[in-house]
């Protein structure tokens, strides 16, 4: 019979595959914003881009699939790959969390958060045009109407608290929030049934709505902060080996 592979072998291997994609990725990256390539333009074909940077096949696809995820490329299935909207994202690659999130986790992802969202709102507050004003009212219509569904919830809640951070004017800060949005939305999911009441939650969104539409930037800051770290202090008081309600 043949010896079985050993575990540690398999571990190493990968590690290896998933640097190596990560690698790609971050040159991809570069050779877009380095080479002239605007929002819609094809890349070249996937085997001419694999012999381009040494690697196989599935290692480049992987790193496509990387890129699609934060914007930087569209993959459309016997087309091509084509520069995607945000070819400028920044590249986070390979985040490592459980299925299962810790608090301390959760807890991070909001003291991360709440720093860069009070600048945003002040912002956003003195920058919005009526046009992301009207696109934020629109968001929380829907996000009223979903209040019994909680994946649709949290992808609505992230996209209001996303365009504020486009509405701010600060093209770093929004790439951050929404590198953030797509990175951890299941931790996103968990908060907001940790949080448990939906209604109050949404009310409060309504509130730093206002505060911006009527172009108060110590008001929207203030609301932001208070809004965020109420759910801090919620999950500070968390027991994650309880089960969530959702």
């Amino acid at each position: 019979m043949p010896k079985p592979p050993d575990p540690m072998d398999v571990v190493f291997q990968s590690v290896a595959r998933q640097s190596l994609a990560d690698e790609v990725a971050e040159q991809i990256a570069r050779m877009i914003t380095g080479g002239g390539f605007k929002a819609h333009d094809r890349l070249p074909a996937i085997s001419k881009m694999a012999r381009q940077f040494q690697v196989g096949s599935p290692t480049l696809r992987e790193a496509l699939k990387k890129l699609e995820t934060v914007g930087v490329v569209d993959i459309r299935h016997g087309s091509g790959v084509y520069v995607g909207q945000a070819p400028n994202s920044i590249l986070i690659t390979n985040p490592v969390f459980g299925a299962n999130p810790s608090r301390k986790l959760l807890v991070d992802l909001i003291d991360s958060r709440i720093p860069i969202e009070m600048c945003t709102a002040s912002l956003a507050a003195a920058n919005a045009t009526q046009e992301h004003l009207d696109e934020m009212e629109r968001l929380l219509a829907r996000a009223e109407n979903t209040l019994a569904d909680g994946d649709m919830l949290t992808q609505v809640n992230l996209a209001f608290h996303r365009q504020i951070a486009l509405a701010s004017g600060n093209l770093v800060m929004h790439q951050i929030l929404d590198v953030i949005a797509k990175l951890f939305t299941q931790e996103q999911r968990v908060i907001l049934d940790i949080k448990g009441n939906r209604a109050e939650d949404h009310g409060e969104h309504v509130a730093i709505f206002e505060a911006l539409r009527a172009r108060n930037q110590e008001l929207a800051t203030s609301r932001m902060r208070e809004h965020l770290e109420r759910v801090r202090e919620v999950l500070m008081g968390w027991d994650s080996h309880q089960p969530n309600v959702s």
